[in-house]
């Protein structure tokens, strides 16, 4: 089979992670629930992966990087840890319902207001609207570091100068970049970063997290155990364990580490020019074929992800002839981006997505261009 949907997991996986959650499974006991043998070493390989995730944001605390299930739920802990009744976010037409439907919840339950930066129909977002959308309880600004439609990146840096302007918490989703994009949470300006371990990070699903730079302080989305201070009745203010209750997924977390070494000693740069150059590639060889319909800003750098529609084809059909004819897997729908089709007005057919990955080649690429090539004749 040829994989050409990264952009909801990376199927392939570098061997170490494969070997290193073996390892886990059959000798990794519980973090921080006894000190023997299997407990230390459990403890050790979690906080070795802390270590390899704040390398890889450039993010100088590894205690305040606090693992979850997947970036849906960093998200969650991010929104509910912070907002309060009355205060205003300003998110964007990018976001994905991770996103979009805590927002909508913490509107109807909590009376947090929210207001959301456009994009036009190409998907480019109208920075310019930034200040507009500016309110005296804005206490939040969040964007998604690359469209999971479009691929499209987002202007962090100037994301990052207005949330610095207002005294505003900057929070950065990025599921689609962490592994694959170079992040540099000082650099950038970020103060929450969330992510998840099973996309370019290369990792286990069911592994992800949130990284908190100091001076932010969230309330748990979770309470209960954590193997330390189990008289107190509240969960304790020290990080990681404020925001980490139960057990955590010691296995998954082994294997997301290994791939995070593979990952630096790979290189970031590396990675991301190797994706983007596929990617080019993809997107010339579409041009040559008739009833393409491509979605998005291709004019800069970008995230290996490229949306388009065939002349003559739903979605959801041309997917399937990919899948059953050619052996090639992509994702056709909504992609969890409602307000992102609308702005593209596809909200009524949806896209076909195709996104790559370390482990996509030339040959991938060409014989995915190929395909489409005798769809459309």
């Amino acid at each position: 089979m040829i994989y050409l949907n990264n952009a909801a997991t990376t199927l392939q996986k570098p061997p170490c992670v494969v070997q290193a959650v073996v390892e886990a499974i059959n000798g990794q006991g519980s973090c921080g629930r006894g000190s023997y043998t299997s407990e230390l070493s459990a403890a050790r390989t979690i906080f070795h992966t802390r270590e390899a995730l704040a390398r890889i944001f450039t993010f100088r605390h590894p205690e305040r990087v606090v693992f979850t299930a997947n970036a849906t739920q960093a998200l969650n802990a991010a929104l509910w840890g912070l907002l309060n009744p009355g205060d205003h976010v300003i998110a964007t037409d990018w976001d994905h319902n991770s996103v979009l439907r805590p927002l909508h919840t913490l509107a109807k339950e909590r009376g947090v207001k929210v207001d959301y930066l456009p994009a036009d129909r190409k998907g480019r977002l109208e920075y310019d609207q930034l200040e507009g959308l500016l309110h005296p309880s804005t206490k939040l600004l969040v964007g998604t570091h690359a469209s999971n439609l479009t691929g499209n990146l987002l202007d962090v840096v100037r994301m990052s100068a207005f949330a610095q302007k207002h005294g505003l918490v900057f929070l950065l989703d990025a599921a689609q970049t962490a592994g694959s994009t170079p992040i540099s949470m000082e650099e950038m300006g970020v103060h929450l970063l969330a992510f998840t371990g099973h996309k370019g990070l290369m990792g286990p699903q069911g592994t992800g997290g949130l990284c908190v730079a100091p001076g932010v302080e969230l309330r748990p989305l979770l309470s209960g155990g954590t193997g330390v201070r189990s008289f107190e009745e509240e969960q304790p203010q020290e990080y990681p364990e404020h925001l980490e209750a139960g057990t955590l997924n010691g296995h998954g977390l082994a294997g997301l580490g290994a791939a995070v070494d593979f990952i630096l000693e790979t290189g970031v740069e590396t990675i991301h020019a190797h994706e983007l150059a596929l990617t080019e590639r993809f997107v010339r060889g579409l041009r040559d074929i008739p009833g393409v319909t491509l979605y998005g800003d291709f004019s800069g750098d970008r995230a290996p992800v490229v949306a388009l529609n065939l002349e003559g084809w739903d979605p959801a059909s041309a997917a399937d002839e990919l899948s059953v004819q050619y052996d090639i897997a992509v994702r056709p729908g909504i992609h969890c981006a409602p307000r992102m089709h609308r702005a593209l007005g596809t909200q009524d057919t949806g896209c076909l997505r195709f996104s790559f990955g370390w482990y996509t080649t030339e040959e991938d690429i060409d014989a995915a261009l190929a395909a489409l090539r005798e769809m459309t004749q």
